[in-house]
């Protein structure tokens, strides 16, 4: 059974993104599987550092993207989810040219806070880095519950 509240549409996510951080980084959802989002972004020369290879905060750029979505998708209608805090262990580099798959999970779905564990894939299946996300559950300004 799907631990998603709101339907998962990957259109909607790419349209929704367009005009940010994550449509200018080139972040493309794969898939939404029934506890888990899969996303892509191909490493160019908006993401590495001076010496060729993706720069740390980028990384932790598509860890909180993938982890923030799941977790709005994890609340009912009428609330949202804030970044509380996120962490990053950078275990191989990507090099420029290659891309980075990006696996998001959770660690628990609680009513106030989620936890999300993100793992950060190289092209060729190497984990790049490992990423956890918590997020506070709030009540959108306006919403009627």
């Amino acid at each position: 059974m799907a631990i998603w509240k709101r339907p998962p549409s990957i259109a909607e996510m790419h349209a929704r993104n367009t005009q940010t951080v994550n449509g200018l980084l080139g972040i493309k959802i794969l898939e939404v599987g029934e506890d888990f989002i899969r996303a892509e972004m191909a490493v160019d020369e908006r993401h590495v550092q001076p010496f060729g290879i993706l720069h740390g905060g980028v990384s932790v750029v598509l860890a909180e993207t993938v982890g923030s979505l799941a977790s709005v998708l994890c609340c009912e209608e009428g609330f949202s989810a804030v970044g509380l805090e996120i962490n990053a262990n950078h275990l191989l580099p990507v090099p420029k040219g290659d891309k980075v798959i990006a696996e998001c999970r959770p660690v628990r779905i609680g009513r106030n806070v989620h936890v999300w564990n993100i793992e950060l894939r190289r092209g060729d299946g190497k984990l790049s880095c490992v990423s956890r996300l918590t997020t506070s559950i709030i009540e959108q300004r306006g919403a009627k519950t």
